[in-house]
């Protein structure tokens, strides 16, 4: 089965995989999630994750999932940017997440990274994500 949004998949499986508290969740590997996921284990949203190899089969992520005293450390996980309707900021524009507690992840041209770290860098870029 063809997926038209990747990035949207696995979001929604980090999303699915939270509701039911479960500690992983699997997702088919990309260099796009996979540096998605380096911005999430940055800021802290989850433990870590790991690429698996597997004979003749596309390789995948274990994503493992953080929890603080029973409750997701995820509350929400929206996709901004779908593929058919692209939203890019400039720095100067790039909106707070929840009043500075979110995080919004931008893929600029430097690199995939969070709205404060493209602030430093001043840089904007394609919004994909918020996540707080």
């Amino acid at each position: 089965m063809a997926i038209n949004d990747p990035l949207g998949d696995m979001l929604t499986r980090i999303r699915n995989a939270q509701m039911r508290r479960r500690p992983k969740c699997v997702t088919p590997a990309s260099n796009i999630r996979g540096r998605v996921l380096d911005v999430l284990e940055e800021e802290g949203y989850i433990r870590g994750y790991t690429r698996v190899d597997q004979n003749g089969v596309m390789p995948i992520f274990e994503i493992e999932l953080k929890y603080y005293n029973g409750q997701p450390a995820i509350r929400e996980i929206k996709r901004v940017s779908t593929p058919g309707r692209r939203v890019y900021s400039a720095v100067r524009d790039l909106p707070t997440v929840a009043n500075g507690l979110g995080v919004a992840i931008l893929s600029t041209s430097k690199g995939v990274m969070s709205d404060a770290k493209a602030r430093e860098e001043n840089v904007g870029g394609e919004i994909l994500c918020n996540i707080f």
